[in-house]
């Protein structure tokens, strides 16, 4: 599995993408205007106390007020029960009152109509430790299997922490197998990091950022370098240079994987990834076995639906139904990716008779999403052959970063039919003819509707005119939209 980073820069926006094997797997954008508040730290005031949804919505200087719940208010360490089990959170009036300074930090960036979601746990990134100034232990990331190589990062941090330290630390996945230098040139930078944010603590006000995240090309450098990339390419020079000298920092070691991309075309057409998100926003993935995908997301849920499409196999129907569902497992777990698709995701397997079958597509679905940062939940395959499975959402998935609502249909992804509006149209003559007196009506609409009415209904304008005692003609529109009409009485 070989890797690159691509790192596209222009006036107006950033973007990343991830590559595997020739392949986009991720891709993250950040516009100048509109750039992510994850990880923010901001001196907020309360503005509203919730008592029956536990929660207070809290003014930290962006358009819309941030939520925060009584859970995010409690430390990260809850007490337990005699059982064992997290003491419930105190109501939220006992934690907060309205007006109060609070410091938070975004961990969700507004979505929809939603504010941002706040927590009062602090947590700073950096390389390969997270910095947790309200706690004293050292956690290390699930994601690193070996229980010797955990032992021996909580061993090594604990060393270079020492015991008068006053903060906890979580060890990130990218440290695993790294050694004492970069662990502690990392926890440096740390220390110095906070210094500064408590001293910008002191003389905060309300709706202040106190603490900002990297931008996006250097949290892709911190994040998502690792062992396997090969190559990051950036399009920009100025980016080139200040990643270099990021880098020194925290990997010297592959300082020279950074290059400056001078290609003739753009960096993006290297491996297609253009049109890999442009067909990233259709509603249909074509598999290669003739089969493909169809991807729905909803307010609620996202849905995928799979399809044997043109594929017929070569045994039986059985065989052709195992084949498909194993290859669409794997699309849908970059589909998820690249889209970045979150919360509830059902999957509608082709229905399978052999249990063994169905238990190596869902094996295919769960070694596939392994490579996903984003972290997820999948369930067994239900009688009716669903897979329901959740996707951690932090922002807003590729479809509503890059498009709007169509105008046309107003996001309902479908208009009424031509034949439709004829019908609404001879209503509304009739309507228009019973309350007002006139003698003549025009009727604009589209040139599709215009030319239908011509065309088909002839016959029908002579008899309402007869009938009505009335002249009706009709006007085109360009500008008019396949649903949009006026019946105008002269």
């Amino acid at each position: 599995m070989t890797d690159e980073i691509l790192i596209n820069v222009t006036p107006t926006e950033s973007r990343v993408g991830v590559v595997e094997n020739g392949l986009l797997q991720e891709l993250y954008l950040e516009r100048w205007d509109d750039g992510s508040y994850v990880g923010n730290i901001y001196m907020g005031r309360v503005e509203r106390v919730l008592p029956g949804m536990q929660a207070a919505f809290v003014n930290i200087g962006l358009d819309r007020t941030a939520f925060l719940h009584a859970n995010d208010i409690m430390p990260r360490q809850p007490e337990l029960t005699e059982e064992g089990e997290p003491v419930a959170a105190p109501p939220i009036t006992d934690l907060l009152r309205q007006g109060q300074n609070v410091l938070v930090q975004v961990i969700k960036d507004p979505l929809g109509t939603k504010g941002a979601r706040l927590t009062t746990q602090l947590s700073i990134p950096s390389r390969y430790l997270v910095l947790l100034p309200e706690v004293d232990n050292i956690g290390v990331s699930v994601r690193i299997e070996s229980d010797e190589e955990r032992q021996r990062l909580r061993d090594l941090v604990g060393r270079l922490v020492g015991e008068d330290s006053k903060a906890g630390f979580i060890l990130r996945t990218n440290a695993e197998d790294v050694g004492e230098e970069a662990l502690a040139r990392d926890l440096d930078y740390l220390r110095r990091l906070w210094q500064r944010i408590a001293g910008a603590m002191e003389n905060a006000g309300a709706g202040q950022c106190i603490y900002e995240d990297l931008s996006l090309p250097f949290r892709s450098l911190r994040d998502l370098m690792h062992g396997e990339v090969e190559k990051v390419r950036i399009d920009d020079a100025r980016t080139v240079a200040e990643a270099r000298l990021f880098a020194r920092e925290f990997f010297p070691e592959w300082v020279d994987r950074i290059e400056a991309y001078s290609g003739d075309g753009p960096l993006f057409d290297l491996y297609g990834v253009e049109d890999e998100i442009e067909r990233a926003l259709s509603r249909t993935v074509p598999l290669k076995s003739g089969g493909h995908l169809t991807i729905d997301q909803t307010e609620a849920m996202t849905t995928v639906d799979v399809n044997t499409g043109a594929y017929v196999g070569f045994r039986n129907l059985e065989d052709t139904i195992y084949k498909t569902n194993l290859e669409a497992a794997q699309a849908i777990a970059r589909q998820l990716r690249l889209r970045n698709l979150g919360g509830i995701i059902i999957i509608d397997f082709i229905d399978m008779t052999e249990l063994e079958h169905r238990r190596q597509v869902l094996r295919t679905l769960h070694r596939a999403l392994t490579r996903d940062h984003a972290r997820s939940s999948v369930s067994d395959i239900s009688p009716l052959g669903l897979v329901e499975m959740t996707r951690k959402r932090t922002t807003e998935s590729l479809e509503h970063r890059l498009c709007e609502p169509c105008q046309a249909c107003s996001g309902l992804g479908r208009v009424k039919s031509v034949d439709t509006v004829c019908s609404e149209i001879f209503r509304e003559i009739l309507r228009a003819v019973r309350q007002f007196e006139t003698g003549q009506l025009r009727i604009m609409a589209s040139p599709r509707v215009v030319d239908r009415i011509l065309e088909d209904h002839h016959r029908t304008i002579a008899e309402l005119t007869e009938q009505l005692g009335t002249t009706i003609c009709f006007q085109p529109e360009e500008q008019y939209g396949q649903e949009q009409f006026d019946v105008v009485l002269l």
